[in-house]
């Protein structure tokens, strides 16, 4: 797979395990006429630990757990899509996984990416934003006073 179509291809897995599933759903619906697939692993939940760094680049440390669910299926015509989603939504990752083989027919990837990738990744860096704004509003600068004689 040429390197474009894998940034490219990573980029909409992403937006599909971080978009809403009532926002997928929608998508899908669109989607229906008549796609069908087949489970080649049908969704699954299991855990997987989650590292962290202290200060962002410091040394690695488990963190904690957490939940997420698999899906893998192929289409008629041999396509394989793949899913993975944080949390216990079945349906969720079997959606993503759909959407994620379907994606991958070139004659079909432009349409999905300005139709369902893009209006979800809007949406998704809209409320990011939103949380972000709220975040840095709450903001407090700590200053040190510095008192005695060697304060200079």
């Amino acid at each position: 797979m040429p390197q474009i179509v894998q940034e490219t291809r990573r980029h909409w897995m992403g937006v599909l395990a971080r978009a809403n599933l009532a926002d997928i759903e929608g998508c899908w619906e669109g989607e229906q006429n008549g796609i069908v697939y087949d489970f080649l692993r049908a969704p699954e939940t299991g855990l997987v630990m989650v590292q962290g760094r202290a200060g962002g680049n410091g040394q690695r440390f488990n963190l904690g757990e957490i939940s997420v669910t698999r899906c893998s299926v192929q289409l008629p015509d041999g396509v394989i899509g793949h899913a993975y989603v944080a949390g216990r939504d079945k349906r969720h990752a079997e959606l993503a996984a759909a959407f994620d083989a379907l994606l991958q027919i070139p004659v079909r990837r432009q349409e999905i990416l300005s139709r369902v990738i893009q209006p979800l990744a809007d949406k998704y860096n809209a409320a990011h934003d939103l949380r972000s704004r709220k975040a840095a509003a709450t903001k407090v600068d700590f200053y040190t006073l510095v008192r005695g004689e060697d304060a200079a």
